[in-house]
């Protein structure tokens, strides 16, 4: 499946779906977002039960903004919700691959506890 665009008023609903949500944070001026960019739709393709996104960072700036987006192309990557993977960069292919297995193999019990433990943790006075 082909890579979604999403924007500010679509972006909270994408990231809570089931399941693993990449998002490649990119402009047109970019290079390396140019780059990278077949490499994603073609691991799009290959991986149909994930939902890939784009987000234009020209055209969504206070979205970038509220994500902190520094450089570009930035990948996250979301599962239930939550975001667990944030890179700036170009990925090879063998390796958005390879983040992809991990996110898979993911507990997401284990990882809901561990959030919960660390909120829990006493922050220190400062």
């Amino acid at each position: 499946m082909a890579p979604i665009n999403i924007t500010e008023s679509t972006f909270v609903d994408t990231v809570k779906k089931e399941g693993i949500v990449l998002i490649d944070w990119w402009a047109a001026w970019c290079g390396p977002c140019r780059a990278f960019a077949p490499i994603f739709e073609t691991t799009a393709e290959l991986n149909p039960d994930i939902v890939f996104a784009k987000v234009d960072t020209e055209a969504e700036p206070a979205l970038a903004q509220a994500f902190r987006i520094r450089s570009i192309p930035t990948l996250m990557a979301f599962r239930e919700g939550i975001l667990l993977f944030s890179q700036p960069g170009m990925l090879p292919a063998t390796a958005l691959a390879d983040l992809i297995r991990q996110l898979r193999a993911l507990d997401m019990d284990e990882v809901r506890k561990q959030i919960a433990a660390e909120q829990e943790e006493p922050q220190p006075a400062g």
